[in-house]
């Protein structure tokens, strides 16, 4: 980045780092599916890295669509040649801006699918990755089980069809590897789920054998599935931040990415295909990931959790708003070091204070202007995921986890005021189920919780169904969070063993 200089009364604007290589001598190694912000701030961005040291010519990226929606990510980055900018926005209010070419070809399936599947089928070809989002993969979250029973799984399961879903499509794409004698890929999952490597292949061995137990049985056999922790806090971009880039830096950018400059991605070294030296740009490849995600999933993104629903319920638009506010911030630390922390094995390398520290920073940064909004798409999935685990983890324990109930509760009662048409913003894909659960807690007070699928038998726990009750009641009485926060952090910490 170049900064902003007078030259002769002249101001001069900051510009982006070009790319510095030759686009047109990579070739396609790793084909992504679910080309989305996050993919182009994070593994893209890597992959960008290697290519300007000189290095992976062969690991192109081949992004591709999955979604109809994702038709307007396949306008914008075709109508530039497939480059976009990375904005890193620092908490100091600096900022640099990099063009990054490391998508060469994106494909979108509902149109392109035979150009998909040849595209899985090359030999060269050698890693698929995936950024699908937590709801995409077809297995319960409690009892971590297929679940065949989905519309679109169904209908890719049928002899013939032509698929839709992302798993439909890898194996329709290894089926015909099989039968060519090419070896398979390795399929990397990129999403925030605790052993997203063997989700991923759960979820895949079990949808082939819906209709090919000899092709389960070949993907059970061949197919490498590393797990992976992903770490980076990126928004989505608004209309002001394209206005915004091409006021600073010149760049008149359809679909640009505006992202924290932290960075991490932690991956079990599990290759036998090939990968490229990632290495050589910081990505740690290690034996076991498990500690390093379940530090992640517990103390960020569960933590993000709180920070949403309470900051909504608190009148606040943006995460750095509500990571400012003293009881929310109090509040975080309380469930970091009570709540996560007891759950969490030592991490290789991590000082877990530190870490802690760093991310109540990050969520400070004022100038990623995440919204709330964002952060509490799709509940069902993410508190199913990051908060849930925290809480029967604890309970297993014998110790109480009030604060997840809280952040529970504060989910239930901000899907309630949502869906009343209260103005709140509210999306997520199980909106029917939480409808469901807002109206069986109008009658029961635990009914939120009387969602096996979700929580279990929870709701069958009293302490926690207590805790969870208590917290409910006090948004009930007074629907800003303040009352709920109060309450908490007036109250001595759990230290005491509780069944």
């Amino acid at each position: 980045m170049e900064d902003v200089r007078s030259i002769g009364g002249c101001v001069l604007m900051r510009t982006a780092t070009p790319v510095s290589y030759d686009r047109g001598a990579v070739s396609v190694g790793i084909v992504h599916l679910g080309v989305g912000n996050f993919h182009r701030s994070h593994e893209a961005m890597y992959v960008d890295r290697l290519l300007r040291l000189g290095e992976a010519r062969d690991w192109g990226i081949s992004g591709v669509g999955v979604l109809p929606a994702d038709a307007n990510m396949r306008d914008a980055l075709r109508s530039q040649d497939l480059e976009y900018t990375l904005i890193e926005r620092m908490p100091d209010g600096e900022s640099s801006a990099t063009r990054i070419g490391a998508i060469v070809e994106y494909l979108f399936a509902p149109d392109e699918i035979d150009a998909v599947v040849d595209r899985l089928t090359d030999p060269a070809t050698r890693i698929v990755s995936l950024t699908i989002t937590e709801g995409g993969y077809p297995i319960n979250d409690v009892t971590g089980q297929f679940d065949g029973t989905g519309p679109a799984v169904v209908a890719d399961a049928q002899p013939g069809a032509t698929p839709r879903t992302s798993f439909g499509i890898i194996a329709t794409a290894l089926r015909r590897r099989a039968a060519a004698g090419r070896g398979p890929f390795v399929v990397v999952s990129c999403d925030n789920i605790e052993g997203n490597g063997e989700v991923a292949r759960r979820s895949l061995v079990e949808f082939a054998a819906m209709s090919d137990a000899g092709l389960s049985n070949w993907i059970a056999e061949n197919v490498r599935f590393p797990n992976s922790m992903v770490d980076r806090i990126t928004p989505a971009t608004t209309s002001a931040d394209r206005r915004w880039v091409a006021d600073e830096f010149g760049v008149d950018d359809a679909w640009p990415v505006l992202a924290e400059p932290f960075s991490q991605w932690v991956i079990e070294d599990d290759f036998p295909t090939g990968r490229p030296p990632l290495e050589l740009v910081g990505v740690q490849f290690v034996n076991d990931v498990r500690p390093y995600e379940l530090m992640k999933l517990r103390l960020l993104n569960a933590s993000h959790q709180a920070i949403a629903y309470f900051g909504i319920l608190n009148g606040l638009t943006f995460v750095d708003e509500a990571a400012r506010d003293p009881q929310i911030a109090d509040l975080v630390n309380r469930y970091m070091n009570d709540e996560a922390t007891p759950t969490l094995s030592p991490v290789p390398g991590v000082d877990l204070d530190s870490y802690k520290a760093t991310l109540h920073e990050r969520f400070r940064n004022r100038y990623i202007r995440d919204t709330l909004a964002r952060v509490a798409t799709d509940g069902s999935d993410r508190i199913a995921k990051f908060v849930v685990p925290v809480v029967r983890e604890l309970r297993r324990q014998g110790r109480r986890a009030p604060v997840s109930a809280a952040i529970i509760a504060g989910w239930a009662w901000y899907s309630n005021l949502a869906l009343e048409e209260s103005g709140l913003p509210f999306s997520d894909r199980q909106r029917t189920v939480v409808a469901e659960a807002v109206v069986r807690q109008r009658a029961d007070p635990t009914g939120f919780l009387r969602n096996s699928n979700w929580f279990g038998d929870l709701a069958d726990d009293e302490v926690f169904s207590h805790d969870f009750g208590v917290a409910y009641s006090t948004l009930q009485e007074r629907p800003r969070a303040d009352a709920v926060l109060h309450a908490l952090l007036e109250s001595p910490a759990e230290t005491a063993s509780a069944t």
